[in-house]
């Protein structure tokens, strides 16, 4: 009787030290879902970065594309403007005066094709600053995916580890009643006994 009164207080205590555990993975299970969570916040607001860094791409090619086009007018400008000015060489009295006009007016085209070359450099250079920012933003989007990966497989161990902790505590239980039923029925031997010899 003794013995079983050891055993069932060693089993109450391994009892109370699974309950522990099985409190304290409850504990890391509510973590591990914050950070999942927490995740989960940072990886839309990357979708939304992303986003934003995509049309400023588009939007930048839509003002390269005009840019171009300017360009073009600009230099089919030019060979009109040289076309005249061959044209007004071969006069008299106003081939001088026709040729000065002319040039200044292909003056202003080159500068203001000197000015769409610029912009059209600067608007390049933002395209290549817009690709940058969406590669940084892609490896970043995939990182965060990993670490979201990586906390559903935290959860999913957490959760196999409780299972099997509540498994384990069924058991202990069970051995916990055995005893206390052989307890028991050695007290009632005992007294049985006792009952004999004084008989």
């Amino acid at each position: 009787a003794k013995d079983a009164k050891v055993r069932a207080g060693k089993a109450e205590e391994e009892v109370a030290e699974l309950v522990k555990k099985a409190q304290q993975l409850e504990v890391e299970l509510d973590k591990t879902q914050e950070e999942l969570l927490t995740t989960t916040e940072k990886l839309k607001e990357k979708e939304n970065s992303l986003s934003s860094a995509e049309l400023e791409v588009n939007a930048l090619n839509r003002r390269v594309q005009s840019l171009e086009g300017d360009l073009e007018t600009c230099e089919d400008k030019l060979l009109l403007a040289t076309n005249k000015l061959d044209k007004a060489a071969t006069a008299a009295d106003d081939s001088d005066r026709m040729r000065k006009v002319l040039e200044s007016r292909a003056q202003q085209d080159e500068e203001r094709m000197g000015k769409l070359e610029e912009e059209l450099k600067g608007a390049r250079n933002q395209a290549e600053d817009a690709d940058k920012k969406y590669d940084e933003v892609a490896k970043r989007l995939q990182q965060v995916e990993g670490e979201l990966e990586r906390a559903e497989e935290r959860a999913e161990v957490g959760e196999i580890k409780i299972v099997e902790l509540e498994e384990e505590l069924r058991v202990v239980a069970n051995n916990l009643k055995s005893l206390e039923v052989s307890e028991e029925k050695a007290n009632q031997r005992e007294a049985s006994y006792k009952e004999q010899i004084k008989t």
